[in-house]
């Protein structure tokens, strides 16, 4: 879904700690090198609001997608993956969120 020579590198079911038969949506992060890309994947089968965003680590370099969707949020991607931190929100609207995760550790962090 991110392209080629993208290679996944962690998924994460969520809400946070739900068992993965029982989540609600999958973070994935993929890598290309040093690039990094992010997918939320809605598990629910219905549209929802989804937010998905990503930065370097210093705050810089951020894409971001938003909106309601069934399937997948994303994906949006980073130019440096080191310890990039994801946010990836989801609910029925922006003010009614079952998920509101957000991260350090989806890429690489050494």
């Amino acid at each position: 879904m991110c392209g080629t020579g993208y290679t996944l590198f962690r998924g994460v079911p969520l809400p946070e700690g739900t068992d993965p038969s029982q989540r609600l949506g999958t973070l994935y992060s993929y890598q290309n090198g040093s690039k990094g890309c992010a997918i939320l994947d809605n598990n629910v089968g219905v549209s929802q609001y989804m937010y998905l965003h990503v930065c370097k680590v210093d705050g810089t370099g951020c894409d971001t997608d938003s909106g309601n969707f069934t399937e997948y949020a994303g994906p949006v991607y980073v130019a440096s993956s080191v310890c990039a931190p994801v946010t990836a929100k989801m609910g029925q609207s922006s003010s009614s969120l079952y998920i509101n995760f957000k991260t350090e550790y989806m890429f690489t962090c050494d």
